[in-house]
């Protein structure tokens, strides 16, 4: 392989060396770090947090945000717990009930800010503080006893991995077949970069991101759901709580420009990653939690670091054409 090449990916990739270092002094703080079942135990309790980023990154890459991601995941776990718990619903029903609720309230959030043009910000703060008086409407007492049929979404395998796991995966491929194969994914980068002139060329500048909000409320409800069975009871008032902030923290660590036009989805699965290893490893060394709150903020300031030095890192590194030869002068 060139060794030009791997200096680049690490400047373009940062979190990378960061991830090895971080994974590097857990183990050797703690001995047990990089154990299969630790590892595993990593991506069971990231998987819901990765559901969410990727249609959130894409989103946020197509030049809008949506802060209401956290009151969607509680309403979503509030849908599925309620059919489950007060009316015997299964695992389908509760499932599709979850989706239902998350894509209502994505329409809200794509109507006010593609269709009216309202500010993304703005709306989907509203949303936020709505959604989640609607949840706490719907349920004012934890939910719970939901039975086995709900319980398999978040407790099965399937070919040996968590449910919650592969639904991750299934979820970062098909967002990464989209940006791919299809126009759509061209679509969502030229209307970050500049929506008159995506217009100009004939891209859909409401569809496109109208369609991107629907799937991130519906994924973020479904990751409600997941949790919801995982945990086996859920509570309207704390379910998702600050849960915005994690998946913001995801996207921006993993090098998605909040001004959009730019980011990659291993970028957001390594800003997953980041934030599973740094929870779980200060919680093996028993940091307190308000501590790892803190830690998280910081995540923050070091993604605008990130942001700030990749792109001069990866021209430090770019490989440049060699000079051409001298001509040699004829006498």
């Amino acid at each position: 392989m060139n060794a030009s090449v791997t200096p680049r990916r690490l400047a373009r990739y940062p979190l990378i060396p960061v991830i090895i270092a971080m994974a590097i002094g857990f183990e050797l703080a703690t001995g047990s770090f990089v154990g299969s079942q630790n590892l595993l135990g990593i991506a069971t309790d990231s998987a819901t947090l990765a559901i969410v980023a990727v249609p959130s990154a894409l989103l946020v890459i197509s030049g809008y945000l949506d802060l209401s991601v956290g009151s969607t995941y509680a309403l979503g776990a509030v849908a599925a717990g309620w059919l489950a718990s007060e009316h015997g619903g299964g695992l389908v029903g509760c499932v599709l009930l979850a989706l239902l609720a998350g894509l209502a309230v994505g329409a809200v959030n794509g109507f006010l800010c593609c269709v009216v043009g309202l500010s993304p910000f703005i709306v989907t703060l509203g949303t936020l503080t709505a959604v989640r008086g609607l949840a706490q409407q719907l349920a004012p007492l934890p939910l719970t006893s939901f039975g086995d049929g709900f319980a398999w979404l978040g407790g099965a395998k399937v070919a040996g991995l968590p449910s919650p796991v592969v639904i991750a995966v299934l979820v970062v491929l098909v967002a990464g077949a989209v940006l791919a194969l299809t126009p759509v994914g061209r679509h969502i980068y030229a209307i970050g970069v500049s929506r008159e002139a995506a217009y100009l060329s004939g891209v859909r500048v409401r569809t496109v991101p109208f369609a991107l909000f629907l799937a991130t409320g519906a994924c973020a409800a479904l990751a409600g759901a997941i949790k919801a069975s995982v945990l086996g009871a859920v509570q309207s008032g704390t379910a998702g709580t600050g849960f915005e902030l994690a998946v913001l923290t995801a996207v921006l660590v993993g090098g998605v420009a909040l001004t959009g036009g730019s980011g990659t989805l291993f970028g957001v699965v390594l800003g997953v990653a980041f934030l599973g290893i740094l929870q779980n490893g200060l919680t093996l060394v028993g940091v307190p939690t308000f501590w790892q709150q803190v830690a998280q903020g910081l995540a923050l300031v070091v993604a605008a670091g990130l942001a700030y030095l990749s792109p001069r890192l990866e021209a430090l590194t770019a490989v440049r054409p060699a000079a051409p030869p001298r001509p040699v002068p004829v006498t």
